[in-house]
């Protein structure tokens, strides 16, 4: 019954597609093509949408043809019993319809019946119609929680991999700019700065130049150092995470506390978010806090990487005025974390981000 349900649901469909008002999804077959017959029953038995289809053909399809004949059969007994009138003085003199007034009541009763019938019928054979159709959809197709299951994995599976060539993508322009540009101009800055130093018989105005095009150089090395670690810093790669928030918070504008306890390196794409979230976070407490310091504590529970960071500023801190917290929350989010705030008006402020240690 099992194999044979697949023959049948195969007419099924192309019974509605026929009917050109409903367009029933194939589900995916049980068994791989070219299978034996004990394999695909082996695969049919543990396959939950074969036994939907077995429900639909030797159940709720019969049973809804039936229904469906059961009103058509109202619909023609209707229409004899409703003019009953019209056709009882057909009848040849001495049939019952002429033999006495009680036979009106019969009449009577029997029209009425006919008019319900009539009413019934039509309605029997739409809504059967609509059952079939719900039914069809619900069980001849693909089962719809697997299909939105399936296909909430896949977008996370997509969104991963985005993160994932995002954050290599940043990667490679850090190397590009570290191995190209950085060098080129690390070059020019040293060969000016011995420019600088080692000419003494050139006019004041051409030395001037010469100081300039050096403090310029040296400008632009600095302004594209923090480009690249803002890209992706190298110290994140080579020595992991510790290391790396270590820096942020020496450069930090004010003193900030860390204490970092984990057990070992996380997923590249999770230690380069935290990165991202601890550095915009204190970022935002040096413009927005007017805090003295901050506390960061990172440490691992489980699965999970957990990050506080915390000040004594002013408090207040609302996603809502565009002071970067919504940034931070889609940054922990794309990875599936989350990002909690909590700041009441006098502070302090702290925000709890939770990462998965793997992606």
């Amino acid at each position: 019954m099992l194999l044979l349900s697949g023959r049948l649901t195969q007419a099924q469909h192309s019974r509605f597609r026929a009917l050109g008002d409903l367009a029933i999804p194939q589900p995916s077959p049980p068994a791989p093509p070219g299978a034996g017959w004990s394999e695909r029953l082996r695969a049919a038995v543990a396959d939950e949408a074969a036994w939907r289809r077995l429900g639909y053909h030797f159940l709720a399809g019969p049973l809804l043809a039936l229904l469906t004949v059961l009103g058509l059969l109202a619909c023609g007994v209707g229409a004899v019993a409703a003019t009953v009138f019209a056709w009882s003085w057909l009848l040849p003199e001495g049939a019952p319809a002429h033999s006495g007034g009680r036979w009106w009541s019969l009449d009577l009763l029997v029209t009425a019946l006919g008019m319900v019938l009539l009413l019934v019928g039509p309605w029997l054979v739409v809504r059967s119609g609509r059952i079939d159709r719900r039914a069809a959809r619900g069980l001849l197709g693909p089962n719809r929680a697997r299909e939105l299951e399936r296909r909430v994995e896949d977008l996370a599976s997509s969104r991963a991999d985005v993160v994932d060539a995002a954050d290599a993508e940043r990667r490679r322009i850090e190397r590009d700019l570290h191995d190209g540009a950085q060098q080129r101009l690390v070059s020019l800055a040293m060969n000016l700065g011995l420019a600088r130093k080692t000419l003494k018989d050139v006019p004041p105005e051409a030395m001037q130049v010469i100081v300039d095009a050096h403090e310029e150089a040296q400008a632009a090395i600095a302004e594209l150092r923090d480009l690249v670690r803002g890209l992706h810093p190298v110290v994140l790669e080579d020595r992991g995470l510790d290391a790396a928030l270590s820096g942020i918070a020496a450069r930090a504008p004010l003193p900030v506390r860390l204490r970092v306890s984990l057990s070992r390196r996380m997923s590249p794409t999770i230690e380069a978010v935290a990165y991202f979230v601890v550095s915009e976070a204190l970022a935002n407490v040096a413009k927005h806090a007017r805090a003295s310091r901050a506390d960061l504590t990172v440490s691992q529970l489980g699965d999970r990487l957990r990050i506080v960071i915390s000040d004594d500023g002013i408090g207040g801190a609302d996603p809502s005025r565009g002071t970067g917290l919504v940034g931070l929350r889609q940054r922990a989010a794309s990875v599936d974390g989350s990002l909690v705030i909590s700041s009441p008006v006098g502070g302090p402020t702290t925000i709890t981000v939770e990462l998965p240690c793997e992606l």
